[in-house]
């Protein structure tokens, strides 16, 4: 059997939003004081310190923001190299994310992205992005 992707650590704080890409949905967290989005999930607004929240589901369209291209280390679970980009969302937050089905050297910065849930082997999810069909 082939090791499986390093999960990340889940805890009060993040593991609703995993329990929401396991469902298929790309959530963003909501602060209900000022409506401000973010991402990655967190206790606290950065914008105005509050600590109520609810969240949105993202639509998973955006544009490329910025790339880059990890060869190294290699971490069992994952086929190198890997493209990580960060994702303007529609909706104006950003997102850190593996491009998928793209060829390197069709890769611009601007590119319409849309977001797919990838499910590993052993029924892990997580989302990540292709170009826009």
């Amino acid at each position: 059997m082939n090791p499986s992707r390093i999960k990340p650590p889940m805890n009060e704080d993040n593991g609703w939003w995993w329990a929401e890409v396991a469902r298929g949905r790309l959530p963003l967290q909501r602060c209900k004081a000022c409506n401000k989005l973010r991402h990655p999930p967190r206790p606290m607004c950065p914008a105005c310190r509050s600590m109520t929240w609810d969240s949105i589901e993202a639509a998973g369209r955006g544009t490329l923001h910025t790339y880059t291209v990890l060869h190294h280390p290699r971490f069992p679970g994952y086929e190198y190299p890997l493209t990580i980009a960060i994702v303007e969302l529609e909706e104006g937050e950003r997102i850190c994310t593996q491009l998928v089905d793209c060829a390197r050297d069709a890769i611009e910065i601007d590119m319409k992205l849309e977001m797919i849930i990838h499910e590993d082997a052993d029924g892990f999810k997580l989302p990540m992005c292709r170009p826009a069909l």
